[in-house]
């Protein structure tokens, strides 16, 4: 299944982009008018967070963000054939923070949200830094579908550090200098071992484990937003935000990330991942 999966992945990677996009516009289609892929989790999403916006609004913005889902699958596949060069014309990053973090022996962990296309950011900053690249990452419950993702991530030489078993994934490096990249805006399956701050109207849960691997090995910290300038084109903007965590009052590490994120959403909604149930939890529940 596996090799069937990757040979109709390659041969769909070798296409043009102008023809992948066309695909991705009859993706489109098919998966807000007609599937309606998890389309009431999108609108309310959207209304929690946006409460002054009219429905028609809300609407416009939810096909925004349709659009953008798809070209987010097609890119992603386009990885397989796509060149270190190729991928440098369509993605910018200034990446001075990291080399300066780098040339001063220390290792850094990259926190981001779930914003287009954090695929291709993971493997171009992979290819910018002196850094040995670590991502964590999710595994998928298809493991034909895990091993191709893992053969995308993995294609420039990422690391990847599986989140369900992130003490044994760290151990080689312990001792290494290295730079991590964290998907910080995961919805956290236990509400009770988790920080809660208001997040785009509602109280949210976060994870501790970024802030608490941070100040627990003083790495430095740096925010990173993704943003899309045109159709195929990205750029991403670095921030120190902390560079000796173990001076810093417990949570604020957290929540300067949500205060950073929520902003960056604000300013280009559409994308953001809102097809997840990001508020699967009631505050209440921690104090059950």
């Amino acid at each position: 299944m596996y090799y069937l999966l990757l040979a109709f992945c390659y041969s769909f990677s070798i296409l043009p982009f102008p023809v992948l996009y066309f695909i991705s516009d009859i993706l489109y289609v098919l998966v807000f008018h007609v599937f309606g892929y998890r389309k009431k989790v999108v609108l309310t999403n959207l209304r929690q967070a946006f409460p002054d916006k009219s429905p028609e609004e809300i609407t416009r913005l939810a096909k925004k963000y349709y659009r953008n889902l798809t070209d987010m699958m097609v890119e992603t596949i386009k990885l397989l054939t796509m060149s270190k060069q190729e991928l440098q014309d369509r993605f910018q990053c200034d990446l001075t923070v990291l080399h300066q973090l780098h040339a001063q022996g220390k290792s850094c962990q990259l926190h981001l949200g779930h914003n287009f296309n954090w695929e291709w950011a993971n493997l171009f900053c992979m290819q910018g830094v002196q850094f040995p690249f670590l991502v964590v990452y999710m595994p998928l419950s298809s493991r034909p579908a895990d091993r191709m993702f893992r053969h995308f991530r993995e294609k420039f030489g990422t690391h990847l550090i599986p989140a369900n078993d992130m003490s044994n994934g760290m151990k080689p490096w312990m001792n290494k200098q290295y730079l991590i990249a964290l998907v910080a805006d995961q919805n956290p399956g236990n509400p009770r071992r988790c920080y809660w701050f208001p997040f785009l109207n509602k109280m949210t849960a976060f994870y501790k484990g970024p802030e608490m691997a941070a100040k627990r090995n003083n790495i430095p910290v740096v925010f990173a937003d993704i943003r899309k300038i045109k159709r195929g084109y990205y750029k991403a903007e670095l921030k120190l935000a902390f560079e000796e965590p173990q001076q810093e009052p417990d949570g604020k590490i957290t929540q300067a990330f949500v205060e950073y994120l929520e902003k960056n959403i604000h300013e280009q909604p559409e994308v953001w991942v809102w097809s997840h149930r990001r508020w699967k939890h009631k505050y209440e529940e921690q104090h059950k």
